[in-house]
Formats: structure tokens, sequence, C-alpha cells
């Protein structure tokens, strides 16, 4: 299965795509979308645009998106709302199945833990992804390909299955990078 994850925003949108296939986890493309700084309409068709070509490249079959985290500021929440509906409207569009996520349930899929900071998450995608440990990679980047590995883990494990990230080591040791 491929899948499209996105961090949405509006300043920089990530987007990942990984494979997942026979409990293997495998790095396609990764990149940042930056609108111009104009007004919104304009940002917001930029996402609109690369996010489809993103789609018509890759043909990813299920798209992993973040939710919006609600900090004290409305108005950034408004305007990754904003991303996050043309992250969907892309996928209803392309008819690819949308799955979302909190930041909180994607941290703890692929870190352990819930509260992990950026960088355990960076450190988390790379070791996953067998990228070297010099290899430049932007937040953006990496929060995205962290949605669409923890879609990918959680998708792949059937209801008796899913639990916690101990259990999915102890049951998927062949993909673990040590």
């Amino acid at each position: 299965m491929i899948i499209l994850g996105v961090d949405p925003g509006t300043v920089y949108t990530g987007f990942g795509v990984v494979s997942f296939e026979n409990n293997k986890l495998t790095y396609i493309v990764s990149g940042i979308i930056t609108p111009p700084k104009k007004e919104m309409p304009i940002r917001l068709k930029k996402i609109y645009e690369e996010l489809n070509e993103v789609i018509r490249i890759y043909k990813p079959e299920e798209l992993a998106l973040e939710t919006a985290f609600y900090g004290k500021n409305v108005q950034s929440a408004m305007k990754i709302g904003y991303a996050r509906g043309v992250s969907m409207l892309v996928a209803a569009e392309n008819e690819i199945p949308l799955a979302e996520y909190s930041p909180r349930t994607v941290k703890q899929s692929v870190v352990g833990r819930g509260s992990a900071t950026k960088e355990q998450v960076q450190f988390m995608v790379k070791k996953l992804l067998a990228f070297s440990p010099n290899k430049k990679i932007r937040f953006d980047e990496t929060d995205a390909l962290a949605v669409a590995i923890c879609h990918s883990f959680r998708k792949n494990l059937p209801a008796s299955k899913k639990g916690t990230w101990k259990e999915f080591v102890e049951n998927n040791p062949e993909i673990i990078k040590r």
C-alpha cells in the first residue's frame, strides 16, 4: 500500500510518501510545499496544486493527515484548518480514502511516547526509513512521513493486535532497524 502523509500548514505543508508491503516500510519521496507569501486563497491554491501533483505522480492508495493542534492562538489554528481542508478536498477529488491522526497518536506510533519532541520523531523516522543519520530533512517533512508511518502501522494491524508500541516491536522485529 502506498500512503501519502500530510503535515498541513499555510506557511509550510510537509508531505511524505511511503510504501508498506509485507511488513516492510519503504521511503518513496518527501518534501515541503512553500506557498508564496501572498493572500490566503493564493497560498491554498498552491498547496492544492502541489498535493494533486504528488498524487498524480506517486498514486497513493490512502492519505493520512495530521489533525490540528489547538494551542492558544486561534488564528494559527484556523490557518492550519484551511490547509487541512485543502488536503481533504484533494483526497476526496482523487477518491483516496482519508485517515486522520492527532499529533499525540502519531508520536506514540512512531516514537512510543505521545509527548515526544520533534527531534525524537525525526530520529525515529530516519531510523525506520533507513536514512543516513547525516541526511538533512526538515521537521515538516519528517512530521508528514511520521503521519504516513503511523497510518501504515495502524492500518495493517488486525484489530486484535492494536496495542502498544512495545507489542508492535515484539510482533514485527523484522521491520525495526537497530
